[in-house]
């Protein structure tokens, strides 16, 4: 921008300079051309009197020397001698006494006045005055030197006022840029300093009024989000109760350690909603140590092996004997293994089997989850938030965290048709 303003500025005052300066020029050579002209044609008029009082050689002679020291004026006598040195063509002498006509004419040397001096008897008589061509243009050339550094000058000058307000209207558009940028990534305290035209000057206080608003906003969601986590604390109390009055049982065991899980996992998110924000999956930006994806997987698979026992379901299982240590959060690495192997159970009849698989490519760590379930609908939509891969009773969540977690993990996510002939789910982690 504020290259395209001093261009602008160069052009457009460049353009009025030389309509100015064009004519200006023009003007002071004709101007020049006249002041000699004008005063050879005053000496040769002064000539005259003198001429019709005498034709003389000697007084003519002394006449014209005084008239002129630089032989610039000539007379030509009635008859035909010549006083001073002639430049007029002999054909342009003839004329005027001929037709007894003023003559003024451009030669090769310069500018030639012959003025007839008509005397008694008929006779006539012709003063010269000559001009040489430099005096023609005598200044006209230290005047055009002049003009075009003056022009130079205000052209530069202008650049120079639209560069500096360039340079102030980019420095405004630059910080409002970069506050932008901050707020994307995730900088929260970011503000600008209203600066620059009026209208910039209202958009930073527009970007300061929108952040102000985002923190507002997403405090109040934090607050929300920590409000209904602590409400399913009442449900589980009753859970507890409930595996109490079981006794010792595996069955009772079992529940008392999975309220006990939700119960951390509940504790977890309202710590997590309370917390000002900081980079993670929400962010787009990877967080905690390196884990091992492989391990991760097999640990959350006994734990859904449990249940896919109950249900008859064959769950086949495949974890490469490679390390795939990623550069993300362990727990937030098994929620996104906890909503794809959930999905299968949500959205599959019991006795679907499903298999799940750990691989490791130059890059990546590859995560697949296949099903001989009913398949996906909309692959493109189904990670989308409140879309549900079923097409009922679900929220759309699952997919969605685990979207985001792949593209927080460098890695993006597949969605498509399994070899078992229902869904495939692929998630692809960038290795640490």
């Amino acid at each position: 921008m504020r290259r395209a303003l001093a261009g602008i500025a160069l052009a457009v005052t460049s353009m009025v300079a030389l309509s100015f300066l064009i004519p200006l020029a023009l003007l002071v050579r004709e101007q020049a051309r006249d002041r000699v002209t004008t005063a050879a044609e005053q000496r040769a008029a002064a000539l005259s009197p003198v001429l019709a009082l005498t034709t003389r050689r000697a007084d003519v002679h002394q006449a014209v020397a005084e008239l002129d020291s630089g032989d610039q004026l000539a007379v030509r006598l009635p008859d035909g001698g010549f006083v001073g040195t002639p430049h007029a063509p002999r054909s342009a002498l003839d004329r005027a006494v001929r037709k007894r006509e003023t003559l003024a004419m451009d030669t090769a040397e310069g500018w030639v006045y012959l003025q007839p001096v008509v005397l008694p008897e008929d006779r006539v008589a012709v003063v010269e005055a000559y001009v040489p061509a430099a005096d023609l243009t005598r200044g006209v050339w230290a005047s055009w030197g002049v003009m075009s550094l003056l022009a130079v000058g205000l052209v530069g000058g202008s650049v120079i006022v639209a560069d500096r307000l360039g340079a102030r209207v980019v420095r405004s558009s630059q910080g409002l840029k970069r506050a932008s940028l901050a707020l994307g990534s995730g900088d929260l305290d970011v503000r600008v300093e209203p600066d620059g035209p009026p209208e910039l000057q209202d958009a930073g206080a527009a970007f300061n009024t929108m952040a102000d608003r985002v923190v507002e906003l997403l405090a109040i969601e934090r607050e929300m989000v920590a409000d209904l986590s602590h409400r399913l604390r009442t449900p589980l109390t009753a859970l507890y109760l409930e595996a109490d009055l079981m006794g010792a049982s595996p069955g009772a065991r079992r529940i008392t350690n999975a309220v006990s899980q939700l119960e951390a996992e509940l504790d977890s998110i309202i710590t997590a909603a309370r917390t000002p924000l900081a980079a993670g999956p929400a962010t787009g930006r990877p967080t905690g140590r390196p884990c091992e994806v492989a391990e991760v997987v097999a640990m959350r698979l006994d734990f859904w092996s449990v249940l896919a026992t109950q249900q008859d379901r064959v769950c086949e299982r495949s974890f490469t004997p490679r390390p795939t240590p990623v550069r993300f959060a362990e727990d937030d690495l098994a929620a996104v293994v906890d909503a794809l192997i959930g999905n299968v159970f949500r959205h599959t009849p019991q006795g679907t089997a499903f298999a799940v698989r750990v691989e490791r490519r130059d890059r990546f760590a590859l995560l697949t989850v296949d099903d001989a379930g009913p398949g996906v609908a909309d692959p493109e939509a189904a990670p989308t938030r409140g879309v549900s891969v079923g097409g009922g009773g679900g929220t759309g969540l699952g997919l969605d965290i685990v979207a985001r977690a792949a593209k927080a993990a460098d890695g993006e996510l597949e969605i498509g048709r399994s070899p078992m002939g229902g869904a495939r789910v692929r998630v692809s982690f960038g290795l640490a």
